[in-house]
């Protein structure tokens, strides 16, 4: 399988130091750089591209939770396990539902740690031992009900919706649309408007994200 790259942030220089020594007497992982908060982590992983990032929940001027959503525009294929002191469900169901795959408490063992990091390789989810194996249960639950919900509100959108919400998803403006439609301004105005009522969604990234999500395009033949 090959080595697995991990890439650490945490804010303590003690902490990284002493997660590094330990992670690299295991053959099968190589840490590839360290951080000490999350705007500097994601200037680094664009380049790197670790396979693994072990993130620190707390931590200055960006903390874990709001770097977790930003870790897949810097590195698509990094998987993310937060570390925390915080034995707390709300913030590991926070962290699942952020995208992370993984949540260790940092009193956790060697080997709770080591089982972490290969779980999440395998893109499996993994929580401390200590904690609760319901909330990934519930958290996987939920998101199977979001996705299929999501469908549903998509499958509500008349013929014509859908032709104008796949030219809006690939990045065509109001005039473009009303020119490959042969329909006017007001009318692709007035489609859009029924489509951001019916789904929800006003803005055009997180609209793109959402055709992405269902299926609808194709994320690596997307241009932005």
């Amino acid at each position: 399988m090959g080595l697995i790259r991990v890439f650490i942030v945490d804010d303590h220089n003690i902490l990284r130091e002493g997660l590094r020594r330990i992670l690299e007497t295991h053959g099968d992982i190589k840490v590839v750089g360290e951080a000490s908060d999350g705007v500097e982590a994601l200037r680094h992983l664009r380049t790197i591209r670790p396979d693994i990032l072990l993130l620190d929940i707390s931590m200055p001027r960006m903390s874990g939770l709001e770097t977790i959503s930003l870790v897949k525009n810097a590195s698509p294929d990094t998987k993310t396990i937060i570390l925390s002191m915080y034995r707390n469900e709300t913030y590991a169901k926070k962290a699942l539902e952020s995208g992370a795959l993984g949540y260790v408490l940092k009193g956790a063992s060697t080997n709770d740690l080591l089982t972490a990091i290969r779980a999440v390789h395998r893109g499996e989810y993994y929580l401390s031992a200590n904690m609760h194996a319901d909330i990934i249960e519930a958290y996987l639950k939920s998101n199977d009900r979001n996705e299929k919900q999501s469908e549903r509100d998509f499958d509500h959108l008349t013929e014509r919706e859908k032709q104008v919400f796949h030219l809006l998803v690939e990045g065509n403006s109001t005039i473009q649309i009303s020119k490959i439609l042969c329909i006017s301004n007001k009318t692709v105005e007035k489609h859009r408007t029924s489509i951001t009522n019916k789904l929800g969604i006003s803005n055009l990234a997180t609209l793109v994200k959402y055709a992405i999500r269902i299926g609808v395009i194709d994320p690596d033949g997307w241009k932005t």
